[in-house]
């Protein structure tokens, strides 16, 4: 199956290549120049999304070990989608902020940025739970591994991101053996089990606050966790980072100062870019790999 989707004007390909290149051994997501090899498992299937970027269009062929149901190939549609950052427009952040005193200067410079969600909102959530409180590395070695105890290689040679049946039928044991602490592979476990069992659905019409009520009660899944997946998985265009230390940090840069934002203080500092919140955290993260002067 092919699928050509159109790229707006400006779109910043090297971005979304730098975001899928993050594993250097390239086990679910392999970069090669222009193009991009993500392995999926969409309803059981493994699917290989192989994606070329060219001049204003993303060419997608879709590989399938079996056959896609048609729910199968609207999420497939869905993927690319996210993986091409294309579900968060940062158009109108841009036209809100770029004569902003605070924030004005770094939205210019990121003209075009883009969040590149996760293929499904399952896989952010549990790239949330594995990445939290340690250093990336370590969290791409982590991930690397759960995808090799759950997911499925696709026929390509390319391994698959699991869905949650997959890794609820994991025994703790199995993380805890490859360097996943008990409180991470308990929640990974939890999570899966809660959506394998249809007690927790992961539906992108839900709103926000639902969203957050429902994954905060589960035991081990924290705001930080909430927030990733509600701007890496959902692709909500407000979501609120003020307690992610590296916006805080951003911030203190900004304001010239010595000490870093408190939350609270940070949460009003990104208040009078509603409702485009997640833009401006991605325009933060990225004035921490700029000068001023840039």
């Amino acid at each position: 199956m092919r699928i050509s989707i159109p790229l707006p004007p400006g779109y910043r390909c090297a971005d979304v290549l730098a975001f899928h290149s993050r594993d250097l051994d390239g086990v679910a997501e392999q970069v090669t120049g222009e193009r991009i090899r993500k392995g999926v498992l969409q309803d059981g299937v493994a699917v290989l999304l192989d994606v070329t970027l060219a001049q204003g269009m993303a060419l997608c062929e879709v590989q399938a070990d079996g056959v896609l149901t048609a729910p199968a190939v609207a999420k497939v549609d869905e993927a690319l989608h996210n993986i091409l950052g294309l579900r968060i427009d940062p158009a109108p952040f841009l036209a809100l902020a770029e004569d902003d005193p605070l924030l004005g200067a770094c939205a210019r410079r990121n003209a075009g940025l883009r969040i590149v969600q996760s293929a499904t909102i399952f896989e952010a959530l549990t790239w949330a739970i594995i990445g939290q409180q340690i250093n990336l590395p370590f969290a791409i070695a982590l991930r690397r591994s759960f995808i090799m105890q759950a997911g499925r290689q696709h026929s390509s040679g390319v391994w698959c991101y699991p869905e949650a049946p997959d890794v609820a039928r994991l025994a703790q044991e199995a993380l805890t053996s490859r360097k996943f602490s008990r409180a991470k592979a308990d929640t990974l476990l939890r999570l899966a089990r809660l959506v394998a069992d249809g007690e927790l659905t992961l539906a992108r019409t839900d709103a926000p606050d639902q969203v957050e009520r429902s994954l905060l009660a589960v035991k081990g899944i924290g705001q930080w966790t909430v927030n990733y997946a509600l701007l890496r998985g959902y692709g909500y265009p407000d979501c609120s980072l003020h307690g992610d230390v590296a916006i805080r940090t951003a911030f203190q840069r900004l304001l010239h100062e010595d000490a870093k934002p408190g939350i609270a203080r940070t949460q009003a500092l990104l208040e009078p870019y509603r409702p485009h919140r997640t833009m401006a955290a991605a325009c933060l993260w990225a004035s921490l790999n700029q000068r001023e002067d840039e």
